[in-house]
């Protein structure tokens, strides 16, 4: 008979140390506060049965994991221990921590990549200091006319990571496989004070700064980035201001809307959040020695599974279409899934499994007093076209209205919606 679970000794006992890996690793929380919680039964079932196997180098090369859980040679040889007992029969007890370990892999949205070259000391952290000595690179010149428009919604208020993180994005995506002609960036800083201005304007073709003390509003940001940018573009790329992207990472996203029917995408599946030093070698490694693409096999990163938002890809049109982002949403979480939810409903959205790096910074999500996000009380689906405009720079800066509250949009009225 058929079994979900599967028999390969190697892909279970990758299972039972990413687990184990996660649940050591006192970074993986802070990758993911909402995955790492949910998962957290699962993984202490699996931690139990590999204590439970009476095999006194199993029990062993567990606990020097949970020491030094990310060091390379520590995962190969709880990895080779597992399999060795597999080989030579297993047992109940062995059974059940494949099962738990398996079971912990399909349940958990929180994985954990360790590259065999990842070195993890030695790195000198790569500061936004020292990025402003490159040069910026090319920007758009007078009378371009770019097809494609990437927004990047901003701000850091905290020791400058997050600027550190800005302009290794913005000068990766300086140098592309495209045409410069081809495509603009806006960078939309959302603050009581353009408190970065002067180091972010030399490496975006535009600067928007949009006034809001407070929370942090990602939706408004980008809304404002996409109607107040100059110029028209038929393409919009929302980009996560961590992301180190590609050489092609343009021209790869460009192609996929040449077929039939696309009117947006997301172009991962998974997103790598790398830890500091791997963050700052893999910037070293794009923008000093000029590589297209980062080495993975170097990386060690903690692996965020269907994260929806942090590089998008729509048509202008299929974006006003849905009303852009709910603005609605303050603080972080939710508002990419509900953006990513109204597209799937409206449009052909597609999904792709392109590589994603996240440079690191301290994690500014939190959760309710019920372990929900911040935003769980907003309604799915309940934003759409108003007359009310969005993306207005000056929402937060005159008197508030009823109207820039917008009204829950009834998506039940629509006709291809059950």
């Amino acid at each position: 008979m058929p079994t979900l679970t599967p028999t390969d000794p190697d892909l279970l006992a990758t299972a039972v140390v990413t687990t184990l890996a996660v649940h050591f690793d006192p970074q993986a929380r802070e990758a993911s506060i909402f995955y790492w919680e949910r998962g957290l039964p699962y993984r202490q079932e699996v931690l139990e049965a590999a204590e439970q196997t009476g095999d006194e180098v199993l029990r062993r090369r567990v606990g020097e994991l949970e020491g030094r859980p990310s060091d390379p040679a520590l995962h190969l040889a709880l990895h080779a221990r597992l399999v060795e007992l597999a080989a030579a029969g297993g047992g109940p007890a062995l059974d059940t921590l494949f099962a738990r370990g398996w079971a912990a892999e399909s349940n958990s949205r929180l994985g954990y990549q360790l590259g065999r070259r990842y070195q993890g000391t030695g790195q000198d952290v790569v500061d936004a200091g020292r990025l402003r000595t490159l040069a910026p690179g090319a920007g758009l010149a007078p009378g371009d006319t770019p097809r494609v428009r990437v927004v990047v919604p901003f701000r850091d208020q905290r020791q400058g990571l997050r600027l550190r993180n800005l302009l290794a994005c913005l000068l990766a995506l300086r140098d592309q496989s495209v045409p410069r002609s081809f495509y603009q960036v806006v960078v939309v800083e959302t603050d009581h004070e353009p408190r970065r201005r002067d180091a972010i304007e030399p490496f975006a073709d535009h600067y928007l700064f949009a006034h809001k003390p407070g929370s942090f509003n990602k939706s408004w940001a980008v809304n404002a980035g996409v109607v107040n940018a100059p110029g028209q573009a038929e393409i919009i790329c929302v980009l996560d201001a961590d992301a180190l992207v590609d050489r092609d990472f343009i021209a790869r996203n460009v192609a996929r809307f040449h077929h039939p029917g696309t009117m947006g995408h997301l172009s991962y599946r998974d997103m790598w959040c790398l830890d500091e030093p791997a963050t700052s070698w893999a910037i070293e490694e794009r923008l000093w020695r000029r590589a297209p693409e980062v080495d993975g096999e170097r990386l060690r990163a903690f692996v965020l599974r269907r994260p929806p938002g942090c590089c998008v890809w729509v048509r202008t049109s299929a974006f006003h279409r849905i009303g852009g982002m709910d603005e609605r949403f303050e603080g972080w979480g939710g508002e990419d899934n509900d953006f990513a939810y109204r597209m799937d409903i409206n449009s052909a959205f597609d999904h792709y499994h392109d590589p994603l790096l996240h440079m690191y910074h301290p994690s500014s999500a939190v959760l309710r007093e019920d372990g929900e996000l911040v935003n769980a009380h907003i309604p799915a689906l309940s934003w759409g076209p108003s007359a009310e405009p969005i993306g207005d720079v000056h929402r937060f800066t005159r008197p508030a209205k009823t109207g820039h509250q917008r009204a829950p949009h009834d998506r039940r009225a629509d006709s291809h919606v059950s």
